[in-house]
């Protein structure tokens, strides 16, 4: 039997009720005008995911990048697995040359640790980083980082293939999904959401947005602001 279809985004909308009395009508109409406006937004994403998740299988890694874990051991990227079939990747801007890891990356990371060790039920996560991988480790240690497991980029060759490393030295952060496929790794999602894709007067970001930092300034009248970012320390 053939599902109903869903009830229009604005006929939904109208079963909200504003939890504080005193709203005024112009108040309560623009509420509810938004209202059907996030409920499509809510059907979109799943659309997005959907079509995500129903992409053919892609590209088999054939470089045989070299990595080192955080028990100092060198690895392949099919190590980073584990037992998993999934490895998710995180490439952060904490270069040899940097004094400190990146701002944006450390905020990034330390919202990820709170939900890393229920993410690893269901797939590997890599945090990857062109430093010596105890350097790395030494910073969670730091910031009180418990269920993120580092590992340290052996040469350059993986972020440079992944366009994250400039000629002069320059780190870009980088999300990339891969599945195994046998005894091969095969790509299977990357953020390709480049500077040169942002709209005017914003910041590169994907969609949705990763960093739950701006999700939840996003829901407050000053919003991101143009001109704040987070700090290392405050």
């Amino acid at each position: 039997m053939q599902e109903a279809p869903p009830a229009s985004a604005d006929a939904l909308a109208e079963k909200a009720k504003t939890p504080y009395p005193g709203a005024s009508p112009e108040y309560e109409a623009a509420r509810k005008a938004l209202l059907a406006q996030e409920i499509e937004f809510r059907r979109h994403m799943t659309r997005v995911v959907a079509q995500r998740q129903a992409l053919p299988p892609g590209p088999v890694i054939e470089k045989d990048y070299r990595f080192k874990d955080e028990q100092g051991f060198e690895v392949g990227l099919l190590d980073l697995f584990g037992n998993k079939d999934t490895l998710v990747c995180y490439f952060w801007m904490y270069g040899p040359q940097r004094e400190r890891p990146c701002p944006m990356c450390t905020n990034w990371l330390g919202a990820v640790n709170g939900n890393a060790a229920d993410i690893k039920q269901r797939v590997a996560l890599k945090i990857l980083g062109r430093s010596p991988v105890e350097r790395q480790f030494a910073f969670a240690q730091e910031r009180g980082w418990r269920d993120l497991d580092f590992v340290q980029t052996v040469g350059d060759d993986y972020a440079l293939d992944l366009g994250r490393l400039t000629p002069e030295g320059d780190e870009y952060p980088a999300l990339t999904v891969y599945r195994r496929d046998g005894d091969r790794v095969r790509l299977f999602w990357a953020s390709e959401m480049i500077a040169d894709m942002a709209d005017p007067g914003q910041d590169p970001r994907d969609a949705p947005d990763i960093a739950s930092l701006w999700s939840v300034l996003d829901l407050t009248p000053g919003g991101r602001s143009t001109d704040w970012y987070p700090k290392l320390r405050y």
